[in-house]
């Protein structure tokens, strides 16, 4: 490896450990997976930003497309807290092919310099308007900046190794397209605050409660996992609302339910919602042993008196 020191590049042991310092995204783990990454010749890498569900997701479809062709890439989180340096990625008598900046550009200069100095080509995805005064228009053909004020980077980063893999291979399955492409058009609505789709709401809520997970070095199987509603209090109040409402649409009386399943206490609790101020959901939950005011209640109900009550 090599580290920055007073302007100019001087090469350290792969093996010598880093001192200890707090941990950070710029971590011992991070500059770790660095060194051996250098050590196994892996020459692509792709960071993305953290913990912006854009970032995440772009990361997935890098993991993705370098997985289907067996290709190493080594896919690291960067914060803007203490992101990784130019120099971390300078490697003695070695240098890198690609790397990608998934939702981010780095700060002006920080994509040609790492061009220069890391010996690669730099493609970078934004979809923010700051990102445009970060631009570095240094001429270097091998730098390319994606940034597009009307399309969210994920959705951009999944359009570009989806082309890549023309011919080859599939990013996804049929059946996994449909319905990430959906989450792809839940996140854009977000991302460029339109907040136009149905239900954008309860499904920023839903999505918030991961943010923690969005590291992949802390968190290994950050691609494998999915969303619960369990426990979370807002996305069950606000899915609740949107159940009354399409209750009330189709005739009935307007009002929501939601089961959550409380893991401590092994039971179901049911919450129901209206919208309705002439609606009264406590009548409902004081009559299974419950209360609460009109427009939000609650009871626990056993999972045999939930079948029966279903039926």
């Amino acid at each position: 490896m090599a580290r920055w020191i007073g302007g100019k590049c001087r090469p350290i042991s792969l093996r010598t450990p880093y001192p200890w310092r707090p941990r950070t995204f710029r971590s011992n783990a991070a500059l770790e997976a660095i060194a051996t990454a250098a050590e196994e010749k892996v020459r692509t890498v792709a960071l993305y930003n953290y913990p912006s569900f854009s970032g995440a997701i772009s990361a997935l479809f890098a993991h993705l497309y370098h997985s289907r062709l067996n290709l190493p890439c080594l896919i690291l989180p960067s914060s803007s807290v203490e992101p990784l340096r130019v120099e971390d990625f300078c490697v003695e008598g070695e240098g890198l092919d690609t790397c990608y900046l998934l939702d981010f550009i780095g700060p002006k200069g920080f994509a040609s310099k790492l061009s220069q100095q890391a010996m690669c080509e730099v493609i970078a995805f934004d979809h923010r308007k700051p990102a445009l005064t970060q631009i570095d228009c240094c001429g270097d053909p091998r730098v390319t900046f994606n940034v597009n004020l009307a399309k969210s980077s994920s959705a951009a980063v999944y359009e570009y190794f989806s082309n890549k893999l023309v011919g080859a291979a599939n990013l996804l399955n049929s059946e996994d397209q449909v319905r990430l492409e959906k989450v792809l058009k839940y996140i854009e609505d977000a991302d460029l605050r339109r907040w136009s789709l149905p239900e954008i709401k309860a499904f920023t809520i839903g999505l918030s409660e991961w943010r923690s997970k969005l590291n992949c070095i802390t968190n290994p199987y950050m691609y494998e996992q999915g969303v619960r509603a369990d426990g979370n209090s807002d996305l069950s109040d606000e899915i609740g609302k949107q159940l009354s409402l399409k209750s009330a649409k189709a005739g009935l009386r307007p009002i929501g339910a939601v089961i959550c399943y409380n893991f401590r206490r092994k039971n179901l609790k049911m919450c129901l919602r209206s919208t309705d101020t002439a609606t009264d959901t406590s009548e409902v939950a004081k009559a299974y042993g419950g209360g609460g005011c009109p427009s939000s209640s609650s009871f626990i109900i056993r999972m045999d008196e939930y079948n029966q009550w279903r039926s």
